[in-house]
């Protein structure tokens, strides 16, 4: 897949495309299936399949301050698009100038003149341009004018509930990472650079990796959660280990800095300094207070065996 930093950044003697256009913020089932019907239809009429993103979030633009928080990192992003089998990914930066483009001056100068759409396949609710006026109406019309065709995907939902990323923040900050999953096709992933931490989980026998992540990172509510820690190697390839994992500020030592440890289940090993990502697949417990360290060595030990049986059931 090629990637393009910016719709100028189309060589010259660009052939016509297929495309889509969305922030994809966790690229969720949603997301795939409108993705996945653009690169159905570019293979039908023959020419390269585009997903147009944006970055940043357009919100804190717009909106400064009101930045959501972020499913997916824009490496972790163009990884699931690539996988949906697109030909480009165009990341356009979301500037306070590309903002004022007219709903008119998007279809002309990005659509038409860089990315010379054939057909532009978008979601219901779709808008675009200055203080979102245009829609898909408009886009239809303009289509019209220019030579392009468009097209929607519906909607996925279940049981009524529409899958969105707004969705699926709100399973992730209510700790739902089970109802997450479902809407991404995927265990919700959190990553991060293990960083040193107080080292209190090796005094208690259960060395933790202390995960530094982004400023906007979509963290689960604080608990503890059954996760699989994945850590990256040579040539792409990847390991995979149990984990259990504890978010938020340790009570039982008074602390006010909210964290995300993960305890690496039968790992023996110095992970400090690499970047991890942890796939959270259930909510196992809150985050509780206790009086004194025997009772807290014991809920620990109930913890690692809960993650064992239920991972090791999801794995079989």
């Amino acid at each position: 897949m090629q990637r393009w930093r910016g719709y100028q950044a189309a060589p010259s003697g660009w052939g016509r495309s297929a495309l889509t256009i969305g922030v994809f913020d966790g690229v969720h089932r949603g997301h795939q299936e409108i993705i996945g019907h653009t690169v159905k239809r570019a293979r039908d009429l023959g020419v390269q399949s585009v997903v147009v993103t944006f970055d940043p979030h357009p919100a804190e633009v717009v909106r400064p301050g009101s930045h959501p928080a972020v499913l997916t990192d824009p490496a972790r992003k163009a990884e699931l698009i690539e996988a949906l089998g697109a030909d480009v990914l165009c990341v356009i930066p979301f500037t306070p100038e590309f903002s004022r483009l007219t709903a008119e001056e998007f279809v002309h100068d990005v659509l038409v003149e860089h990315l010379h759409a054939a057909l532009v396949v978008v979601g219901e609710n779709f808008r675009f341009g200055h203080k979102a006026a245009g829609d898909e109406a408009l886009l239809a019309r303009l289509g019209r004018t220019f030579g392009f065709g468009v097209e929607d995907a519906p909607l996925v939902t279940n049981n009524g509930t529409v899958f969105s990323s707004t969705y699926i923040r709100a399973c992730v900050d209510a700790g739902d990472v089970a109802a997450a999953a479902a809407a991404l096709g995927r265990p919700h992933r959190v990553e991060g650079v293990v960083v040193r931490g107080d080292q209190r989980g090796r005094e208690l026998g259960f060395p933790t990796a202390n995960l530094l992540c982004s400023r906007y990172a979509a963290i689960p509510a604080d608990g503890v959660y059954a996760a699989w820690l994945v850590r990256r190697g040579r040539g792409g390839s990847t390991q995979r280990h149990m984990a259990a994992v504890s978010i938020g500020t340790n009570p039982t030592f008074s602390g006010r800095e909210r964290r995300v440890e993960a305890y690496a289940l039968d790992f023996d090993g110095d992970l400090y300094g690499e970047r991890l990502a942890l796939d959270f697949v259930a909510h196992l417990r809150e985050m509780r207070r206790y009086d004194s360290i025997e009772p807290l060595i014991a809920q620990i030990d109930q913890d690692v065996a809960d993650t064992r049986s239920l991972l090791g059931d999801v794995g079989r």
